[in-house]
């Protein structure tokens, strides 16, 4: 089962880094790319939920509250991306202009902000586990700002950001990696033990 959160990570990754190229126009926008775009963030929320599962020191209130937050942010990034590339692109700039001012501006927001607050939230509950990955969770905090702002940022910053969180959750699926073959090694070492107490 790690495995497939561990795949859904570098998914994620990969779709981080193809957004930021295409942002970049280094690759041309076509149907494939707008609708691989919502996929960063569905493939993100496997792997947060796999580090969740395998991660019982993570699983106190700060911890449950943090991983909420961050999958629902996601969810509501999903849509957003949705709306970004399969519904802007084909709508007059006046209607865009309309429409980020309305009700959909909003949400926008609200989305925004919650991922910052959830990314923030979660990534300080692994920060306190022990032999967490320090340095991918920097990375991955830091990148998630002007993500998460980005109105606030140049274009280039918020490119830099997409790739950096690659680079973060890339690093994370790894760790799970290490930390399921860490967690099957200590069952497989008490295992003796307990066949010896019986």
């Amino acid at each position: 089962m790690s495995l497939v959160f561990v795949t859904a990570g570098f998914i994620s990754a990969i779709v981080l880094v193809v957004n930021a190229a295409k942002r970049a126009e280094i690759l041309a926008l076509s149907p494939a790319t707008q609708l691989a775009a919502p996929l960063a963030q569905l493939m993100a929320i496997g792997l947060i939920v796999g580090i969740f599962a395998a991660t019982p020191a993570i699983r106190g209130r700060l911890g449950s509250i943090g991983v909420v937050l961050y999958v629902a942010s996601l969810v509501a990034l999903v849509g957003v991306e949705f709306v970004i590339n399969l519904v802007f692109p084909y709508v007059a700039p006046e209607i865009v202009g309309e429409l980020r001012a309305g009700p959909l501006g909003i949400a926008f927001t609200v989305a925004s902000i919650s991922f910052l607050v959830g990314t923030i939230i979660f990534y300080a509950a692994l920060w306190r586990v022990a032999q967490s990955p320090k340095i991918a969770i920097i990375v991955s905090v830091i990148s998630s700002v002007p993500i998460a702002l980005r109105t606030a940022f140049p274009e280039a910053v918020l490119q830099v950001g997409l790739v950096g969180l690659a680079i973060g959750v890339s690093l994370l699926a790894i760790w799970l990696i290490r930390a399921g073959r860490l967690n099957s090694a200590n069952v497989a070492s008490r295992a003796p033990a307990l066949v010896q107490a019986n």
